[in-house]
């Protein structure tokens, strides 16, 4: 079906140590991507788009798991991209990472052994609890 648009997350729900915590570095990385607070003591965030709304929230890891690192490379989530719309936007991102001393893992940079060669443009960084983080520009298809 071309023109149709499938497979957008609709909600991602990330655990995190504390909530409390990370919550400045989300707002701060979510609001430069166009999401809005939606509900601040339930941790979650609001994108809206023709596909409806699109959310991501934070909730507290148990005991168990709180005193385990993030390891990307045990099964799990490997780490988060988030499209934008030019490399501007990128660099907008590596800014605000910056701007809350978060860690930024790689500066923006072109990959190209990314996307067939065609262009990629990121910025690599991680939230307070280590999970990979990323902020990506691919130029549209010909």
């Amino acid at each position: 079906m071309a023109g149709v648009m499938r497979g957008v997350i609709h909600h991602l729900v990330l655990t995190v140590r504390d909530p409390e915590k990370s919550l400045g570095f989300y707002d701060a990385v979510l609001s430069a991507l166009g999401y809005r607070l939606e509900r601040k003591s339930d941790f979650l965030w609001d994108l809206e788009s023709s596909l409806g709304t699109h959310s991501i929230g934070l909730v507290r890891a148990n005991e168990n798991g709180a005193g385990r690192a993030h390891d990307r490379y045990s099964p799990g989530l490997h780490h988060v991209a988030w499209a934008v719309e030019s490399r501007a936007a990128v660099d907008l991102m590596h800014n605000v990472v910056r701007g809350i001393g978060a860690t930024v893992l790689d500066a923006p940079a072109d990959y190209p052994q990314y996307n067939n060669g065609k262009g990629y443009y990121a910025v690599f960084f991680a939230d307070p609890d280590g999970l990979k983080l990323e902020c990506v520009y691919t130029p549209p298809s010909r």
